[in-house]
């Protein structure tokens, strides 16, 4: 059994429900997120823009910012491939850290570096974790047919 089996087989045996709540949470809030980051579009290209070396991939980066958020928690709500939404937004995250006191105050929702690091840290933990017992996940591995 390598690694990663071994990280999924530990998640699922030490998952409480409880955990299912926050996962659901932290989906909502991204989604939200992603919807926040549509509405304030010109504020995010400003914010790429800023520097240099990104200005030549700043049209991707941003919707690749966008899906991240949308689809990333869409998934962690529902549970539905709980690990890959996770990483997908951690790169996401580790940038709002890195970015958080912008002059465009594009993430002025992350207003505080403290917010940004709890939902980086909870992306970790569901990455290691996985969806738990209340997701999509689980019930198609135990309603195969």
């Amino acid at each position: 059994m390598n690694l990663l089996q071994q990280i999924e087989t530990w998640g699922d045996r030490h998952h409480p429900k409880w955990l299912d709540v926050i996962r659901m949470c932290l989906g909502i809030f991204l989604f939200y997120m992603g919807v926040l980051f549509i509405q304030n579009r010109d504020a995010l290209t400003a914010l790429i823009n800023e520097k240099p070396f990104l200005t030549v991939v700043s049209f991707g980066l941003g919707h690749l910012i966008v899906f991240a958020h949308l689809a990333g928690g869409l998934l962690l709500a529902l549970g539905l491939l709980t690990r890959v939404a996770a990483l997908a937004n951690i790169p996401v995250l580790l940038g709002a850290v890195l970015f958080v006191h912008s002059p465009t105050g594009l993430f002025a929702t992350y207003s505080q570096p403290g917010l940004s690091i709890l939902v980086l840290l909870l992306l970790i933990l569901f990455l290691v974790e996985g969806g738990g017992p209340l997701s999509l996940d689980t019930y198609m591995r135990r309603h195969a047919s």
